[in-house]
């Protein structure tokens, strides 16, 4: 992509990203917010500001129990500002209300609404509740997905194999079904896709499901980094094998079994004749000599009408036996099931990378911002309603569990102190608690700022 396209696609799509960002981050801080004010209302603390965004108000209201539900000027987080506490992070607490002159100690009555004074497990329920609530909600959206929709599945057989891949050199063959990955069983082609992203290093036990017999392979997948079409970098495991999705346009075959065809035609003729024989077909996406070669064997079924269309621009080959994407019919019993195993899914892939990236095995500029989540929303938006809903439920998932991680500030680094408080009987100094988190915000924005400033050098990178 040349600096004009990528000006011309920013330009065009700019407002829309940014809006769709926008909803997706006020839906998401709303619910994790309110997770944090209806557990207090029911501890009895009264809940003062219930703000979506920062700094200046723009609109808001005050409901029967005194709480102010605002909208701020800066809709990128927001907050429940609990009675009793001197800012929105409840890093500290006053037993005064009350301004200026008008200061005064807090009555008995207005102590019992007050969040530091109630007991550390209502407290801990409390904060524990934001990110609660987004698993919550995540699941409740998947599951309703799952029994609107259905469950996507694409069937986690390997119909072609990368030449000279680590898939190759293991052993795989075209159609293989893959059973287990290190003794984890294997549903959905996505389920590869996600053992893979953190395979970064060591050899990984699959058991293939190969006609009537069922095959141990040991492969090592290839730690590769790639890039999306705005630049944005990841690190993967390749094993070398190709989803049941995958298609092979005739314009694009360049070669088969290291024959060389000048026109499409030829190769037309050509691959009708090796229908259900295992070939190695070159590939060529761009047009030029950089080809991909894969060893499949195209289906005869799926084929039967090769040749029957229009033109050869339309001429499609067909690799996978059958229908690649199925869907799995849910009642919400089974569907709310689906949805729990997604989100322990996620959470642990999500947990295991950052394990990487904190040992070094991952690099830090796969850390993604802003850019990087508008990017995706406008894109899934644009696929329709229901892709859209399925991110706002993955990045809840995501929410709750950065929510959870025991950093100063954030909710799992109060649930840390509350932790330590319940085990030695008296709250930590809030001295203490008051350094330990400035800290942690400079370290919060030092990463907020790091996975911004990164998205934008590596968007910056496509236009070189």
């Amino acid at each position: 992509m040349n600096l004009v396209e990528m000006i011309q696609m920013l330009g065009s799509n700019i407002w829309f990203y940014g809006g769709v960002l926008l909803v997706i981050l006020s839906v998401l801080v709303f619910v994790h917010e309110w997770g944090h004010y209806i557990i207090a209302r029911m501890c009895g603390v009264r809940v003062e500001i219930f703000s979506i965004g920062f700094g200046k108000e723009i609109w808001g209201f005050n409901d029967s129990h005194g709480t102010r539900w605002k909208v701020s000027a800066v809709p990128l987080g927001g907050y429940v500002k609990m009675f009793g506490d001197v800012d929105p992070a409840s890093a500290g607490h006053s037993e005064n209300v009350g301004e200026g002159e008008e200061i005064r100690p807090m009555t008995d009555a207005e102590k019992k609404e007050a969040f530091f004074a109630k007991p550390v497990w209502q407290r801990a329920a409390v904060v524990f509740a934001g990110p609660a609530i987004n698993y919550v909600f995540a699941i409740c959206v998947l599951a309703g997905l799952y029994v609107y929709a259905g469950q996507p599945v694409v069937q986690p057989i390997a119909v072609g194999i990368v030449k000279d891949s680590a898939a190759e050199k293991a052993g795989f063959l075209p159609n293989d079904r893959i059973v287990s990955i290190d003794g984890v069983p294997i549903d959905d082609f996505g389920d590869i896709k996600r053992e893979m992203m953190v395979s970064l290093e060591g050899a990984r036990h699959f058991v293939v499901q190969r006609g009537d017999k069922k095959i141990d392979i040991a492969a090592t997948p290839t730690r590769t980094e790639r890039a999306g079409r705005f630049g944005f970098k990841s690190t993967v495991g390749v094993l070398g094998i190709v989803s049941p999705e995958y298609v092979i346009p005739v314009m694009q075959i360049k070669t088969i079994d290291g024959v060389e065809y000048a026109n499409a035609e030829n190769a037309l003729h050509a691959i009708e004749g090796d229908l259900g024989k295992t070939v190695t077909i070159g590939v060529s996406y761009s047009g030029k000599d950089d080809l991909e070669h894969y060893i499949v064997t195209p289906s005869v079924a799926m084929n039967k009408d090769l040749g029957k269309a229009k033109s050869l621009k339309e001429e499609i080959v067909f690799l996978s036996e059958g229908k690649a994407q199925t869907y799995i019919s849910h009642n919400m019993m089974t569907g709310m099931q689906a949805a729990l195993a997604e989100s322990y899914d996620l959470t642990l892939r999500s947990l295991q990378a950052i394990g990487q990236i904190v040992v070094g095995t991952r690099s830090a500029t796969e850390l993604g911002g802003l850019p990087r989540i508008a990017v995706v929303a406008g894109d899934m938006a644009q696929q329709g309603i229901l892709p859209l809903i399925l991110l706002v439920a993955y990045l809840s998932i995501n929410l709750g569990f950065i929510n959870l991680l025991p950093i100063p500030l954030l909710d799992g680094g109060h649930l840390l102190f509350y932790a330590v408080e319940a085990v030695i009987g008296r709250p930590i100094p809030e001295q203490m608690q008051e350094y330990a988190f400035r800290a942690g915000m400079v370290f919060i924005i030092g990463i907020m700022a790091f996975a911004n400033i990164n998205d934008i050098v590596q968007i910056s990178g496509v236009l070189k």
